[in-house]
């Protein structure tokens, strides 16, 4: 099995404007977005172990998410993937393990993690709301879960056919969240399988360190586009 764009099921999402909040500092702030690819549902189980050769998830099935992934071994299999595809890698790797060490090239064509300001304008898909949808219509959370994770693409999609932006797996995504206060902690977006519902929302914003691995956090791939 092969995972092109095509079959890895990237989605072309247009440019635009988000305006991203945080309820720890009351902060807001407005972050022009230009046009790029995103993955219609989070990195599956078969497709992390087709490139990488590791299942690290604790609950097994291959069109479950991957989980048990921190964002470092994220930032690895987008690089891994886009060698495979023939595509530059986003991503120079100088260090090992808190994320310092790792550059972004802006101008490569490979794989990457989306940056908070896309995942949220993806998710939002032009819906003015905290969901595109009613939640247990378009999510997995912890009121119809089962308390357990569920397949990729199980609930409905939001305008731009994209699944499990809310519930399931949070997504790592490329930013710091807070360097003076948190160190090299990431943003983690969009709520998860054990979450009650005020966590899965478009703006809600998580954090957790690079080498954080735990069985509600996954991730999906982005790429720009020239």
């Amino acid at each position: 099995m092969t995972y092109t764009s095509e079959g890895i099921g990237m989605v072309s999402v247009p440019a635009g404007q988000i305006t991203l909040s945080d309820r720890r500092t009351q902060r807001r702030w407005s972050v022009e977005v230009a046009a790029y690819e995103l993955a219609r549902f989070p990195v599956t189980q078969a497709c992390y172990a087709e490139v990488t050769g590791q299942r690290p998830s604790t609950a097994h099935g291959e069109r479950l998410p991957v989980e048990g992934v921190s964002w470092w071994e994220a930032v690895r299999f987008c690089n891994a993937l886009s060698g495979r595809e023939g595509l530059t890698p986003a991503y120079r790797i100088d260090g090992d393990g808190d994320g310092d060490g790792i550059v972004w090239d802006a101008s490569a064509d490979g794989y990457r993690l989306p940056t908070e300001a896309e995942w949220e304008h993806a998710c939002r898909a032009g819906s003015p709301g905290p969901r595109y949808g009613p939640l247990a219509e378009i999510a997995w959370y912890r009121g119809n879960s089962g308390e357990r994770l569920h397949e990729v693409g199980g609930r409905r999609p939001n305008a731009w056919g994209l699944h499990d932006m809310l519930g399931n797996v949070w997504d790592w995504c490329w930013d710091v969240y807070d360097a003076e206060v948190y160190g090299s902690y990431r943003v983690l977006r969009g709520g998860g399988w054990f979450d009650e519902h005020w966590s899965c929302r478009a703006s809600a914003r998580r954090r957790s360190h690079p080498t954080f691995r735990v069985d509600d956090v996954g991730f999906r791939v982005a790429r720009s586009v020239a």
